[in-house]
């Protein structure tokens, strides 16, 4: 693949010294991604790098237990039916965008072989991704990132958020993204395109905070 034309830089909270240190590089994606400082997520979308900060507690508990409640169903390596093929946040180079969902799933019919160890980033379009919000990243996943997976060729998109605790199934079709299925709280899911299975919605979430233990006063 070309490495893409930057026209500008989506940034918010770099260190000091770091912009400048990015201007001197070649306008190469491999060269602006591995410059971007530890705790950032570099993307380029339509010829723009954008950098997001890693997922924090919430949003990481949501992305790593929907691979577990998934995987343990779909994944031949965890038991499951070995219909499905997942990979937490891969680089997926998808014509001239490259984007890190939070998951991402292909079909196993789909995969000919396993994805070499040392594979740096794919090319095969996913069937499935799931972002997971944050105040951080939710205009950029649903303005910006949600027409690139359309034209890419995406079937369906979940989108997460561990604040409002809810989960949004989206499924394309020609005319866009199509909104199938909203699911809250501790509902019982099953959802395009994992009917098969049940997804127990409330494993994702943080527990609540344990009430405040009642406090022994001596009396004098």
């Amino acid at each position: 693949m070309s490495d893409p034309s930057l026209e500008c830089l989506a940034f918010t909270g770099a260190p000091r010294g770091f912009m400048t240190a990015l201007q001197q590089l070649q306008p190469t994606s491999h060269s602006l991604l591995s410059a971007l400082p530890s705790g950032w997520v570099g993307e380029i979308l339509d010829g723009e790098l954008v950098a997001s900060p890693r997922l924090s507690v919430a949003p990481a508990r949501a992305a790593f237990m929907m691979g577990v409640e998934l995987g343990e169903r779909l994944d031949p390596r965890r038991g499951g039916n070995g219909r499905w093929c997942f990979l937490r946040a891969p680089e997926l180079h998808l014509g001239e965008d490259i984007l890190v969902p939070d998951l991402a799933g292909w079909r196993r019919e789909r995969v000919a072989a396993p994805p070499e160890p040392g594979a740096a980033f794919f090319t095969l379009v996913p069937d499935w991704v799931c972002e997971v919000l944050t105040p951080a990243t939710t205009a950029l996943d649903r303005a910006r990132k949600l027409p690139l997976y359309s034209r890419a060729g995406v079937s369906y998109v979940w989108l997460v958020d561990p604040v409002a605790r809810t989960l949004e199934v989206y499924q394309r079709l020609k005319r866009g993204w199509l909104l199938t299925a909203s699911h809250e709280d501790d509902a019982l899911v099953r959802a395009e395109p994992f009917t098969s299975v049940s997804l127990e919605l409330g494993s994702l979430w943080l527990p609540d905070a344990p009430e405040e233990m009642p406090r022994l006063v001596a009396v004098p």
